[in-house]
């Protein structure tokens, strides 16, 4: 059975740091590609950053240079390495998976399988 299991989220003081995981069973994290993705209440879900299966990074503007997206290929986990972290970074994440994602990555590829989603609160 496919599963993406999300880890790391919690609350955390503006300026601090997170580090988010995403573990995968059943299937092999290096042949897919990684999105992670947020959602904050009343607002539509959005991507934060991707990793295509070739290594190519993409980030949103608003994330670069405080997100790094990472893979371990020997844990099958994938992370997101979230610093400098604002109150409207507050939201559910998540981590996807993609197929097609070969050689470059995007929000709006299909990802074929999802995380449940892990809470992140940025609050003082």
């Amino acid at each position: 059975q496919l599963r993406l299991v999300e880890s790391g989220g919690g609350l955390v003081q503006p300026g601090g740091s997170l580090r988010l995981s995403c573990a995968a069973s059943g299937f092999i994290w290096s042949y897919y590609g990684i999105g992670w993705f947020r959602q904050a209440p009343g607002k539509e879900r959005e991507g934060v950053s991707c990793m295509s299966i070739s290594g190519n990074l993409y980030s949103a503007d608003s994330m670069k240079g405080r997100f790094t997206i990472s893979r371990d290929n020997t844990k099958n986990t994938v992370y997101l390495q979230m610093n400098s972290l604002k109150p409207e970074d507050t939201a559910v994440y998540y981590c996807a998976a993609g197929r097609t994602l070969s050689k470059v990555c995007d929000f709006t590829s299909p990802y074929e399988h999802w995380g449940q989603g892990t809470q992140v609160t940025v609050s003082s």
